[in-house]
């Protein structure tokens, strides 16, 4: 005889074997979902083991603090690409984070007007287009006009692939902030510029700042427009250039980066360089780390202070 039994979400009286079957059901669910979820994590540890196995054993201080040698000698280092990635991605936050941020929040404060329509597409369109397109519009726009590569031109080229991700990032964060605040902060009498500024920003900080450390992460491990605006320089160095008073030749001329030391060495037939390949993978997943441990801990200090 088969047994019975009421729901107690539903009121229903639910046969034994329906019970049986739905856990049954359940149980085959959460398993596939626990697989897949391994099966997804899987090739982040794999990628991220191998490349501390392979760059651990080639990271030491000559390579944070030499410039490269001659090819098919031993030593050197990439320092020159370090301080080349500083610039750029300096330069590119600049270009784009102020740029990207007053879009965001006029997407958010007027989402369907003409402008905000075409600049929601717009945003979506430029997401999608590859990386290469834009080294090659940031050498036809500013190398050819300046005659010259340089950390300015891959700034300007990082920036343009860098503001999308910030200018969707900051709306739909704007968006998931209470109506409520925005309603009182304006029948207070605050203008809309001081309500976005003072009320709705900070209390979007945290997905707004997330959204930065995702744009620059993806501008960091940029390749394709590096090859066509900063071209890469092995005696790039600012602290000769700084000592020569030419201030100019920071950004005024060709840059190296470590995404395009990583891809030239890896292309090179001597081992020495294919080594330092590898070493500086690992330094590039070290910056990213190190830029997203930074930017959370300055979101969980501003709000320990809002708390207070």
């Amino acid at each position: 005889m088969t047994s019975t039994t009421l729901s107690p979400s539903t009121g229903f009286i639910q046969s034994g074997a329906r019970i049986q079957r739905r856990k049954i059901v359940n149980r085959i669910m959460l398993s596939l979902t626990v697989l897949f979820t391994i099966l997804a994590i899987i090739p982040l540890v794999w990628i991220v083991a191998y490349t501390i196995l392979q760059g651990i054993q080639y990271l030491k201080p000559d390579l944070l603090t030499k410039l490269p040698v001659g090819l098919g000698q031993l030593g050197g280092g990439v320092s020159n690409a370090m301080q080349g990635t500083i610039v750029i991605t300096l330069l590119a936050s600049l270009f784009s984070i102020p740029i990207a941020l007053l879009a965001g929040v006029y997407a958010a404060n007027h989402p369907n007007t003409k402008l905000g329509i075409g600049l929601r597409f717009s945003t979506d369109v430029l997401a999608g287009v590859p990386s290469i397109i834009v080294g090659l519009f940031g050498y036809a726009a500013i190398v050819v006009p300046m005659g010259t590569y340089s950390a300015f031109a891959a700034g300007i080229a990082v920036a343009i692939i860098m503001i999308p991700s910030i200018t969707r990032t900051t709306e739909e964060m704007l968006k998931l902030v209470p109506n409520a605040l925005r309603e009182g902060s304006l029948a207070l009498g605050s203008p809309e510029w001081k309500t976005t500024l003072r009320v709705l920003l900070p209390a979007a900080l945290a997905g707004v700042v997330t959204g930065f450390i995702l744009a620059v992460a993806r501008g960091v491990g940029e390749t394709a427009p590096l090859l066509f605006t900063a071209l890469g320089n092995d005696r790039y160095d600012i602290g000769s250039i700084v000592k020569s008073g030419q201030y100019n030749r920071i950004i005024f001329q060709p840059t190296d980066a470590l995404t395009l030391t990583m891809y030239k060495y890896s292309q090179s037939p001597f081992p020495e360089r294919q080594q330092q390949a590898w070493a500086v993978a690992l330094l590039l997943m070290i910056f990213v780390l190190g830029v997203n441990v930074l930017s959370r801990w300055i979101v969980l200090r501003n709000a320990a202070k809002h708390q207070r």
